[in-house]
């Protein structure tokens, strides 16, 4: 059946016993019932409307709390307009105002945004950051959208095809470009995901999730729980961020069955959990434990299914996935209530683009990747050669996807829409391989480090290093550079001045014995300084141009 956002919102169940609950940084607890959550949306529809906005227009959404956010999103598309979600300046990852003002006036701009909702608290840096010819008429605060009753005013019919909102891209690679997500490939997505080969949802399933909403593992998680009737808790980021320990207390107090995050969210659960914090922790209910949005660490799963074994969690609710903006959100699903897969394959030939699977005791440099699963019904992918040609299992290729969850491409952006998508084909850009019905994820494909005519994957040589005590946690990152006509290694690392001179010969001694290469030059850099995105993933390519720039500040 074809649905918009709008339509599933009004298809839920009325009564007191389903709904949204957000909590507050403070434990603060707001629940709605979905029949309270639309009529909350409908009359923020009719204010928006009221302001002159008409079908279409887009509205940049600059807002912290997640209840604001989401009643000013959901009123928005009753309104029939195009959220455009950006991060706030408190949130994540950006260190410096200017870069800051550029990344958002860049998003309010490319998108054509004609208002900013924003809190009344934020109104003043907006305000103070934004470029002037970004074209946008209008700032306006959430909390006007609440006061008072809005006008009567008939809200426009919207079409499964309509577009729903603009999801910009981390930028990792590049300035964010707008993935135009409609309302058809957000459907299909939340149904596929949480669907019988996805899922599976249950009638007691409860969402729990700290998640930020302007990113789009956050965002669209919880739009999909309300397509699909999914009760849910959400919870503040920052209140995570500070004591990751509320993340499976929020389990336990709630019910949780269901909660996604990164990799690094199940390290850092694990690493700052200690024996007497897991008294009161009971997450026996917690049937999935999703796993994506940046590579997988195999070690960082099974240390955080030791950690809360005792709390009555089991290994098997870990559920590993692959996905990315220009899908909606998934693309492969491992299945849930099974053992997380594993392949350790030769690192030598995984280079040479062959997955050669090795003992686990070999002598030999090997590496060990977590299977992703496969992809949803109506969707298809491949691994494909650089002609486009497909590859059979263990060859490593690009990764290609198509079905009704795969977006048009980036509003404004035709060259790199006509790029990522050929035929039908979603170019994901990520290296990979298929094993037994399994993805394995190698890395980007525009991040392969070469050196003597041999493939490095950064990614592998950034986990090593990560694992010595005095690295920052998330804090490093690996890239080649040309000097005198050969590629060299460089590898980045936050850590204290006081142990740069030691980090320093520490990491090029790790790096030797997990890949067998030379480091040509070690940067130990302040912490918290490597370029971030607004998710928080380390900037690769950024941080090489201020490398060969010679703007990074190094201890020395």
């Amino acid at each position: 059946m074809d649905q918009t956002l709008v339509d599933a919102v009004s298809a839920l169940p009325r009564g007191d016993a389903r709904g949204l609950r957000f909590v507050s940084s403070h434990g603060d607890e707001h629940y709605y019932p979905y029949e309270a959550l639309e009529r909350e949306a409908r009359k923020r529809a009719r204010k928006l409307a009221a302001l002159g906005l008409n079908k279409g227009d887009r509205v940049a959404l600059v807002i912290l709390d997640p209840e604001a956010f989401i009643l000013s999103f959901l009123g928005a598309s009753f309104a029939g307009l195009v959220p455009v979600p950006i991060f706030p300046r408190g949130s994540l990852n950006f260190r410096t105002r200017t870069r800051y003002a550029e990344t958002v006036s860049h998003i309010v701009r490319s998108a054509g945004a004609r208002m900013l909702l924003t809190s009344s608290a934020a109104r003043e840096t907006i305000e103070d950051v934004l470029a002037a010819d970004t074209g946008l008429e209008r700032i306006v605060t959430v909390e006007a959208l609440v006061d008072g009753e809005p006008p009567a005013c008939d809200l426009p019919t919207l079409h499964p095809d309509d577009l729903c909102f603009l999801q910009y891209t981390s930028g990792s690679t590049s300035l964010p470009k707008g993935v135009m997500v409609t309302h058809r490939n957000l459907v299909a997505n939340a149904r596929a995901f949480l669907g019988p080969r996805g899922i599976d949802l249950r009638e007691q399933d409860v969402y729990v999730s700290w998640l930020p909403l302007h990113h789009d593992m956050g965002l669209i998680s919880v739009l999909g729980a309300l397509i699909c009737d999914l009760p849910s808790v959400l919870l503040a980021t920052e209140g995570f961020v500070r004591r990751p320990g509320l993340w499976m207390e929020a389990i336990t107090k709630y019910g949780g069955t269901i909660s996604f995050a990164p990799n690094f969210a199940y390290a850092l659960a694990a690493r700052r959990t200690r024996e007497q914090d897991l008294e009161g922790l009971d997450l026996r209910r917690l049937r999935v434990a999703g796993c994506g949005a940046e590579p997988i660490n195999a070690q960082a799963l099974r240390q955080f299914s030791a950690r809360f074994e005792p709390a009555g969690f089991r290994a098997e609710a870990l559920l590993p996935c692959y996905g990315m903006a220009e899908a909606t959100l998934a693309i492969t699903f491992h299945d849930h209530g099974q053992p997380i897969v594993t392949d350790i394959v030769y690192t030598s030939a995984l280079g040479l683009g062959r997955a050669i699977p090795a003992p686990r005791d070999t002598g030999l440099r090997t590496i060990e990747l977590v299977g992703c699963g496969h992809c949803f019904p109506g969707h298809e992918l491949r691994i494909v050669d650089e002609s486009g040609r497909p590859l059979p299992e263990r060859c490593v290729g690009e990764i290609v996807t198509r079905g009704p969850s795969i977006t048009a491409g980036y509003y404004g952006h035709a060259d790199a829409t006509a790029a990522a998508y050929r035929d039908g084909w979603l170019q994901t850009g990520d290296l990979g391989y298929l094993a037994d019905d399994q993805l394995y994820i190698c890395g980007r494909s525009k991040d392969l480090i070469v050196i003597h005519g041999s493939n490095h994957y950064p990614q592998d040589i950034e986990w090593a290093v990560a694992e010595l005590p005095t690295v920052q946690s998330r804090g490093v990152i690996a890239f080649s550079v040309m000097r005198d006509g050969d590629e060299t290694l460089v590898v980045c690392a936050e850590g204290k001045a006081a142990d740069a001179a030691a980090l320093r010969r520490a990491i090029a001694q790790k790096v030797a014995e997990c890949a067998g290469l030379q480091v040509g030059h070690v940067a130990v850099v302040q912490a918290g300084s490597l370029p971030r995105t607004s998710s928080g993933k380390v900037q690769r390519r950024r941080t090489k141009a201020q490398f060969e720039a010679g703007e990074l500040e190094e201890h020395t």
